[in-house]
């Protein structure tokens, strides 16, 4: 029998229609030909430290640090029944296809399982990025021996094995330094989740400190031809922070009061261009989901929440935990097809149509830059359309605005800037006149892009030429004063995550964060959020997060490379190497294991200080209290045994 591995139902689904493999079976797809199974993730999991002995049952500091001699994986209790399909299936197939996501984790994937289960039969490897018919096509006669990307695994073990070491290690270990001080609650500590804290305390300390500083503008309301607008003073540079606003009150009322008494301002110098804006790119998950903060008040759980029931439920768009924006060439082809399905199933469309061209290929389309997934886009059904309202239609309604951008013309617009003289002072207004609406005619209002607090609201200039005069119609002299940065909202979070290469200093460190895509993956980012909002380390005041006290006692507590981004791209540089045959997974763990050593000997006298305010210590010093219910999972705390506490950090352990 020869049997391909999937990494999920709907993967495994799309492939055995193109094998012909259309019998359902006890968790496999089945044909003359081929057998096609799935998994649901990840069926195992590293096993937690009380399966190495039974004393790590009860959390001890004397038991720190816990490595690993061999390491152990089980079965993930959840997806028990699938396994068992999985097992039996391998211990009769004579091939393996391997057809897990083309990535690394995608390769651990079926990699723990082959191992596990004690395959050793050859295995070849399905590589592809879309899950249409051409593609899986063109994968299937070209695949690739099973050697040629054995190292993904090792790579991705490393990377499993190391976060494992910090999460039961440091999770332990400052849960039971914050008991001492008199905190019940648990403290988990992972490689991903501290420094996505470590963001927000950051950001609210850098609040808390802020002080405002007093600023001055001058708006200069002008007219041409009956034609009223608005031009800016622009104060003389010495008298201006780095971002051009003017510190001098005095420099200013003399400029306005300079001003107040000419008759008019002339026109010095005058220039337009005319600026083409391509369409944006389709959603990843991440893109998704700070726009849908941004516009819909939505948090990132509950986005992915609704992608993911829009993609198994109505079946409208393709699989949303993807990364990447761009799409397969292969799937151009199909645009007419989804297009004439898309006007059908919603006629509020029609007058978009005449603009749509299917033939038009945006920046979108484009293999070399689609990863494992390719962009969220509509599949073209309208079959659950009308059941879908609110949230979920709101939701769809953007990332098919996305995707009818892509065949549209570029947005085109006129940009005028017009620099005046006025008593001696400078004066520039900006005008905007679109030309071609372009792929705008698309996109509603909530997929517009935000406007700063400072950023004047786009105006049309009257016909200007080099020497026009404009009469002056009134002064305001704005007494204004700098904003501190804003609170982080979930979207907001999600964006600085995956761009959080830009508060990092090492260039080199800074340039592999920016390669990896951050911290977190599209598919735990919304998880690891949650994760801190129901361990009460953040809070939410409206669409705002904010850091409790214990996570400012524990981000000043741990060791800083924990709290650090940068430490993720030192351990990615290291998997490469893994991944490279540079290094072995047993040296990888090794040091992994040495460095984590020496944070918990430095660790172990710290004395930890959490304050809790009025009103809050019964919320945050007892988060076992409640009950989570996400993606069809519920995890209880109870007080009484360490097991317990223990569980509930071992499913974030791989963050």
């Amino acid at each position: 029998m020869r049997l391909f591995l999937c990494e999920k139902p709907s993967q495994a689904k799309d492939i055995a229609a193109v094998l012909g493999a259309t019998r359902r079976g006890d968790g496999c797809w089945t044909g003359p030909n081929a057998t096609v199974t799935w998994c649901i993730g990840h069926l195992l999991e590293t096993a937690p430290p009380d399966a190495y002995d039974a004393r790590y049952k009860r959390w001890v500091l004397a038991d720190l640090p816990i490595v690993p001699d061999k390491w152990k994986m089980q079965v993930k209790p959840k997806t028990a029944s699938q396994y068992k399909a999985v097992k039996r299936l391998l211990g009769e197939a004579r091939e393996l296809v391997i057809a897990t996501d083309a990535d690394r984790e995608g390769e651990m994937i079926a990699r723990e399982l082959v191992e596990h289960c004690r395959y050793r039969g050859p295995i070849q490897r399905l590589w592809l990025s879309a899950l249409d018919d051409a593609s899986i096509h063109k994968a299937l006669a070209a695949l690739k021996p099973g050697s040629e990307t054995f190292s993904l695994y090792h790579s991705a073990l490393g990377r499993s094995r190391a976060d494992w070491l910090i999460g039961m290690n440091m999770s332990r270990l400052f849960t039971l330094l914050g008991r001492q001080s008199g905190y019940q609650g648990v403290l988990p500590v992972g490689r991903v989740q501290t420094p996505t804290l470590r963001l927000v305390v950051d950001r609210d300390r850098s609040i808390a400190d802020f002080v405002p500083v007093a600023y001055w503008a001058i708006d200069v309301h002008l007219l041409h031809d009956g034609q009223p607008f608005i031009a800016q003073w622009r104060a003389p540079q010495d008298a201006c922070d780095d971002q051009d606003r003017c510190l001098d009150q005095a420099l200013a009322r003399q400029a306005a009061s300079a001003m107040g008494a000419a008759p008019g301002a002339r026109v010095v110098k005058l220039k337009t261009e005319r600026i083409r804006e391509a369409a944006p790119l389709p959603f990843d998950l991440g893109t998704l989901q700070e726009v849908c903060s941004k516009r819909l008040g939505l948090g990132a759980q509950e986005t992915l929440d609704i992608a993911q029931a829009l993609y198994e439920t109505h079946k409208v768009i393709t699989y949303p935990r993807s990364d990447c924006g761009f799409l397969p060439l292969s799937q151009h082809g199909d645009a007419s097809r989804v297009l004439a399905a898309l006007g059908r199933a919603d006629p509020s469309l029609d007058k978009l149509v005449p603009y749509l061209d299917p033939t038009r290929r945006s920046r979108a389309w484009n293999d070399a830059k689609v990863t494992a997934h390719h962009g969220i886009i509509p599949t073209g059904s309208g079959a659950s359309l009308e059941r879908l309202q609110g949230k979920p239609r709101a939701v769809y309604s953007l990332i098919r605005a996305r995707y009818l951008a892509q065949f549209l013309p570029n947005h085109e617009y006129d940009r005028t800037q017009a620099d005046f003289d006025c008593a001696a002072q400078a004066l520039r207004a900006v005008g905007k006149q679109i030309v071609e609406p372009g792929w705008k005619r698309a996109l509603p209002e909530a997929l517009a892009p935000a406007k700063g607090r400072e950023a004047p609201e786009p105006q049309a200039l009257p016909a200007l030429r080099e020497g026009t005069e404009c009469a002056l119609s009134r002064i305001d002299l704005k007494d204004l004063w700098t904003q501190p940065p804003k609170p982080f909202t979930e979207g907001d979070l999600i964006k600085a995550m995956k761009n959080v290469a830009k508060y990092v200093e090492d260039p080199r460190l800074k340039q592999k964060l920016k390669d990896t895509t951050g911290i977190g993956t599209e598919a735990t980012r919304a998880g690891i959020i949650q994760g801190l909002l129901d361990r009460s380390y953040l809070v939410k005041h409206g669409k705002s997060l904010a850091a409790t006290p214990a996570a400012f006692s524990l981000i000043d507590a741990v060791p800083r490379a924990i709290a650090d981004p940068g430490t993720t791209a030192i351990w990615e540089q290291a998997l490469d190497m893994v991944q490279s045959g540079e290094m072995s997974l047993e040296e990888f763990v090794a040091k992994q294991a040495a460095w984590m050593s020496k944070q918990v000997g430095r660790c172990v006298e710290l004395k930890l200080q959490i304050t809790m305010p009025a009103g809050m210590a019964g919320q945050v010093a007892a988060p076992w209290k409640k009950k989570r219910k996400a993606a069809g999972a519920k995890t209880a705390r109870t007080r009484r045994t360490p097991k317990s506490a223990a569980g509930s950090i071992a499913p974030r352990v791989s963050e």
